[in-house]
């Protein structure tokens, strides 16, 4: 990877990498909760780049080698009943982290794609700072009410597992979960799945960030009204078979955004399968495409 660090302000740093020619319509890939910019697998960023963008992906704080906050995150307990540490931050503040990075890489308009929670960030980013972005993809992300777009019980027992304590303990866990929130109507690329649980240990191996990143999801509430807001052209993706994000967020999502497409893809649970990989890069690049707001 060619990695580099930006400082977004407010004592917060990202790792990034920029994929493509720098000249180009830039892409920025938004990962999910406690996932790394390498969620977003190599080839797929670089077929995008090959299409005519210029990808940039990124660590969201608390992942990877981006900075982690210290403090100690709530119980899920705590947490569902609205009770959180004072240090803890919100999408706002996860979205003007995404802001802070176009500023530092001299990105104006940008156009913005999200998984789960990258999604959140990506349709916090068009809500509170509509001019930095010319066109929104929301991928298997939701609105944040407690009343649509929930976990399957089962995903929740997963969730609650202890965190690992070593870099097998990591790729174990990791197979386990994404055998079971994975695209049950595509191959299960177990490999691969191994490979990016291990990297992930490699570059950080510490346990808080994923518990910030859910405070930080359930701190923000139902944001509807948020998505009212946003002006950008938006495509929301979501598949028919995800149990970590059930499919009725995506829908609620396209309807709370004015004007949004929603496009489901058959098989697909709550990864990016690489037999998905020829719907979601036309769906991707064609939304951006199409878009006629003007490059500045």
């Amino acid at each position: 990877m060619n990695e580099q660090i930006a400082d977004v302000g407010r004592g917060i740093s990202l790792a990034y990498e920029r994929i493509g020619d720098n000249g180009a319509e830039p892409l920025v890939l938004v990962a999910g909760l406690g996932q790394q910019l390498h969620s977003w697998p190599d080839a797929f960023c670089a077929e995008l780049a090959g299409r005519g963008f210029q990808v940039v992906r990124f660590d969201n704080r608390d992942a990877g080698r981006s900075t982690h906050p210290r403090f100690r995150p709530a119980k899920l307990p705590a947490m569902f009943a609205g009770r959180f540490p004072p240090e803890q931050y919100d999408l706002r503040d996860m979205a003007a982290d995404t802001v802070g990075l176009l500023d530092a890489l001299g990105l104006d308009r940008v156009h913005l794609a999200g998984v789960s929670m990258g999604g959140m960030i990506s349709q916090s980013v068009a809500a509170l700072h509509p001019t930095r972005v010319r066109t929104l993809t929301s991928i298997m992300s939701t609105t944040g009410s407690r009343l649509i777009g929930r976990p399957a019980f089962s995903t929740l027992r997963l969730m609650g597992a202890k965190p690992p304590k070593s870099r097998e303990e990591a790729v174990e866990s990791a197979v386990k979960m994404f055998r079971h929130i994975g695209s049950h109507g595509f191959p299960f690329d177990e490999a691969w799945v191994r490979e990016r649980a291990g990297t992930g240990w490699d570059r950080d191996p510490t346990a808080g960030g994923v518990g910030r990143q859910l405070g930080a999801i359930l701190k923000s509430g139902n944001r509807t009204a948020w998505l009212k807001k946003i002006t950008a052209p938006t495509l929301v993706v979501h598949g028919d078979r995800d149990r970590m994000v059930h499919p009725t967020g995506g829908a609620a999502t396209a309807r709370a955004i004015p004007g949004a497409r929603l496009e489901t893809i058959r098989g697909m649970g709550h990864n990016l399968p690489e037999g998905a990989w020829p719907a979601l890069l036309d769906l991707i690049a064609g939304h951006a495409r199409s878009s006629d707001v003007p490059t500045t």
